[in-house]
């Protein structure tokens, strides 16, 4: 998972930004609390219908969610 070592951090920070509960995005994204919180420890990786959702909730591409470039 080295090439997606910053995506927990940038995911955290989008929440953050955006004044969300790890829960609130759980439900956006239909999984459960542990799998989200998953994502922002750096233990799992969404799939790739939850990367879109996870881009869309926070109107960024998905390049930018894989820390490969800005907004």
């Amino acid at each position: 998972m080295d090439e997606f070592k910053e995506f927990p951090e940038i995911l955290k920070n989008l929440r953050k930004s955006y004044k969300l509960t790890q829960i609130e995005v759980a439900e956006q994204l239909g999984i459960a609390y542990q799998s989200y919180q998953a994502y922002e420890r750096g233990i799992a990786l969404p799939n790739l219908k939850n990367f879109v959702k996870l881009a869309d909730i926070f109107d960024v591409s998905l390049d930018y969610l894989l820390g490969r470039k800005e907004y």
